[in-house]
């Protein structure tokens, strides 16, 4: 092998000198060109690159979520779920909101069971804070039924087992990813044990003995398990890389590679590196200008790690070519990167206005429980708008979520407030209704109605003017209350129906009429059926008043007078006059005083109703002068007058008979 360097030494001695320059040209020109930060620091390779700078310079406003353990950094597969900005276009979401709990449980378990720990973290957030919001929303509405029914805000308390299910499967989760990042870790340490073991490989090829053939097709297998190993621990990463870098330039020092070898491989190289750039090309195309950006990561990754130096001729070609593309996307990107600061800022506005709406929201509102449970479902809406509006600029976030925590502290507090002042207003409210309910026990028994009745109304009118009283006492106080109200009020009734025996009998006596009248079959002579008609009536009359419980009996009587008159051919006035008089029959003494003179508002108000309609219809048919009195438009209006005339005779009549019985009670 000696001999054969010996005879190559001192043409590859140049070209040796000429592949280092120009391989430094192309990765060091990486570093001096406008995107060389933005490849070196964000690059999308696993842990063994260097620590990645952030993508998104602006946190959310929210609290910061869950890292990885330390060491570990996310491997490729890890962020094809993420996104800067918080997007999630890697993977397609379900729309959780509209599944219940229960369904999100089964989701989440689903997750779990049958996709990567490391890829479902998006999923596995989005699932958790729609569970919270769900477990929320039942917590509210039992909290307020429990103040509705009386409960204090301080003795609520609120249990949910399917909040302990989500927790033991939510911590299966997080258990098999801990899991995951652990394995990760001994995998990295592993192989950064394989890789040193190529490194020391690498070096001993410089002390072997062997054909050219041999010692090269040797190289390119360490090469080849060198680019096959996976992610090392990322602070190894550039010492371990820049000595696997420094004995390959030794190596080709060494060797001398002689054309044959060297331009395969420059061939090859530059295949690959053709197509990088066809690819980096390619992605101006790319709408997601956040994907196009981690895969030109990825390409100068590949341009600078995995594939070697090209030919002289053509490596400042395809180094501007490849530099160009970057170019593109990085402007692209930069111009990305300006639109979202300014939406950034965007939301900062629209969060600040939340805040000042929940900031005023205590000051406005009333101190009343309806009040304030209106003012704790707007703040609430409030803080799903805060969360839901998306990051701000990282210069003031802390601001803004130091803020927001303060508008809500301070609701919570005037509102806790407000709720500790509804308790001690509960207790007074408690001793005010003892007070009633001792009033009532003593008077339960009394047989002094005239004096007694009215008490117990009154106390049971202020009863409901109290208000609320601790939950765990509202229901037997009322049912002691409602107890003693109860029992002095079905012996006040018990004596009534003693005393109005004669009453009862009066309606046993209607009962068996009625039946008699329902079956009357009349003769078919209008006068001879309405005198039956009226003695029946004057029948009626003279069984007597009936219990006011079984005043009903009268409108049923009215119902079988309406079928008798209507088999009849009588005069609508007549019919009208007489159901009325029947009616007005059962007003009888000063107590129906109230209900005769409603009688009489209600008569007057259809008499002027009826004035004014023909006057309106008179009126009407004034435009119709010139028209022949046979014209359906006439003839109709003359229809509809002549109608209201009758109306307006019948209505008269029945005022004349209720103005007589009104001087006859008074």
């Amino acid at each position: 092998m000696s001999e054969k360097n010996s005879e190559i030494e001192k043409e590859e001695s140049e070209n040796q000198e000429n592949e280092k320059s120009t391989e430094e040209q192309e990765n060091g020109n990486v570093e001096e060109t406008q995107v060389s930060d933005q490849v070196e620091s964000t690059e999308e390779h696993t842990s063994t690159e260097e620590p990645e700078a952030e993508l998104d310079s602006n946190n959310t406003s929210e609290p910061p979520k869950e890292k990885e353990p330390d060491g570990v950094t996310k491997t490729t597969e890890d962020k094809e779920t993420e996104h800067p900005f918080g997007a999630k276009e890697a993977a397609i979401l379900k729309d959780y909101k509209k599944l219940s709990p229960d369904e999100l449980i089964g989701e989440l378990r689903s997750l779990i069971e049958s996709n990567p720990i490391q890829k479902i973290k998006n999923q596995v957030e989005e699932i958790r804070t729609e569970f919270n919001n769900a477990v929320k929303a039942i917590k509210k509405k039992d909290q307020e039924k429990f103040i509705e029914d009386g409960g204090n805000i301080d003795d609520y308390k609120f249990s949910l087992p399917l909040k302990k299910e989500f927790n033991t499967v939510f911590k299966e989760y997080k258990e098999k990813r801990s899991s995951y990042y652990q394995d990760l870790s001994k995998d990295l340490k592993a192989n950064l044990e394989k890789r040193l073991e190529l490194i020391e490989e690498l070096k001993s090829l410089l002390n072997v003995e062997e054909n050219i053939n041999s010692t090269y097709k040797h190289f390119k297998e360490i090469q080849e398990k060198w680019f096959e190993c996976g992610p090392i621990p990322r602070d190894k990463y550039n010492i371990v890389w820049n000595t696997y870098r420094h004995h390959v330039e030794n190596f080709y020092d060494f060797l001398h590679l002689n054309r044959k070898f060297r331009d395969l491989d420059f061939k090859h190289n530059l295949e690959e590196k053709l197509k990088l750039i066809d690819r980096a090309e390619s992605l101006k195309d790319e709408e997601n200008i956040n994907k196009a950006f981690r895969e030109l990561q990825q390409l100068h990754r590949l341009w600078k790690e995995e594939i070697g130096p090209v030919a002289k001729e053509y490596r400042e070609d395809i180094w501007n070519r490849f530099s160009a593309a970057t170019k593109v996307i990085h402007d692209k990107r930069h111009e990305y990167l300006k639109d979202m600061e300014q939406v950034f800022e965007d939301n900062f506005v629209k969060k600040e206005k939340l805040i000042e709406e929940i900031s005023s929201i205590a000051e406005h509102t009333k101190p009343t429980h309806q009040s304030w449970q209106k003012s704790i479902k707007k703040v609430q809406g409030l803080r799903d708008q805060f969360f839901s509006i998306g990051r701000v600029p990282r210069s003031k976030n802390k601001e803004l979520w130091s803020s927001f925590k303060e508008v809500t502290r301070d609701f919570n507090k005037s509102k806790n407030t407000f709720y500790k002042d509804q308790k001690k207003e509960q207790h007074i409210n408690l001793e005010k209704k003892l007070e009633l309910i001792k009033i009532a026990e003593e008077n339960k028994e009394s047989d002094d109605h005239e004096v007694v009745t009215p008490l117990m109304k009154k106390i049971q009118n202020d009863w409901k003017k109290i208000g609320h009283v601790p939950r765990k006492d509202s229901d037997t106080i009322w049912k002691q209350f409602k107890g003693a109200c109860n029992f002095y009020f079905d012996r006040l009734s018990a004596r009534k129906d003693e005393s109005n025996k004669e009453e009862i009998e009066h309606f046993n006596k209607k009962e068996d009429f009625l039946k008699a009248v329902s079956s009357l079959k009349l003769k078919g002579n209008t006068d001879d059926d309405i005198e039956t008609i009226k003695e029946k009536i004057n029948e009626w009359k003279s069984i007597g008043r009936v219990p006011y419980n079984k005043k009903n009996i009268e409108q049923k009587f009215n119902k079988v007078l309406d079928g008798l008159f209507n088999k009849m051919d009588l005069d609508k006035k007549d019919a009208e006059l007489i159901k009325f008089e029947n009616r007005l029959s059962s007003y009888d003494s000063k107590d129906d005083g109230q209900k005769i003179q409603k009688e009489e508002i209600f008569i007057n108000k259809k008499i002027n109703e009826s004035k004014d309609e023909i006057r309106q219809l008179e009126n009407n048919l004034g435009f119709f002068q010139h028209v022949d009195d046979d014209n359906p438009l006439v003839m109709d209006v003359n229809k509809n007058i002549n109608k209201h005339k009758e109306d307006l005779e019948v209505w008269k009549a029945k005022l004349k008979k209720i103005r007589k019985l009104r001087k006859s009670i008074e």
